[in-house]
């Protein structure tokens, strides 16, 4: 696999899972895209939640991708940033995609919202495929 069908894979198998560390102990929870391309691999949550807190104090994360009828996985390793950029939050809230956020966001003066609702991207990840054909065989690592 390439960098450009890496994405395509991510792209295509939006629910993924993110693993973070909170001190010495790993913490995994699923988790949904926003999109994947050169510019990054991004994707959202509240900034209540543990996942922000452990972010902030370690951005280092692996994201894990599957698509389990193909018995295919990519995970990409990489440091998380911040994108606190109200338009890029805008563009995601209005997205046909997250019509999910629209009563949280409607439950909220505007200036709330953009402090609770954190947009994060991984840039320059490596990233892995597995599939059970190469389980014993060294991984090979995708700069993107």
């Amino acid at each position: 696999m390439n960098k450009q069908e890496v994405y395509e894979f991510m792209s295509k198998n939006p629910a993924f899972f993110l693993a973070t560390a909170d001190g010495d102990q790993p913490k995994v929870r699923g988790m949904l895209l926003y999109k994947a391309d050169e510019s990054g691999i991004v994707f959202h949550s509240g900034t209540m939640k543990e996942v922000y807190r452990q972010i902030q104090k370690n951005p280092k994360a692996e994201l894990c991708f599957n698509d389990f009828k193909k018995g295919l996985q990519v995970r990409v390793r990489g440091q998380l940033e911040i994108v606190d950029d109200h338009k890029v939050k805008d563009e995601i809230v209005n997205h046909p995609t997250r019509k999910f956020l629209t009563a949280w966001v409607e439950s909220m003066k505007p200036e709330d919202f953009y402090k609770s609702f954190v947009v994060f991207k991984l840039v320059h990840g490596v990233a892995v495929v597995w599939t059970m054909a190469t389980n014993f065989e060294p991984n090979v690592d995708i700069e993107l």
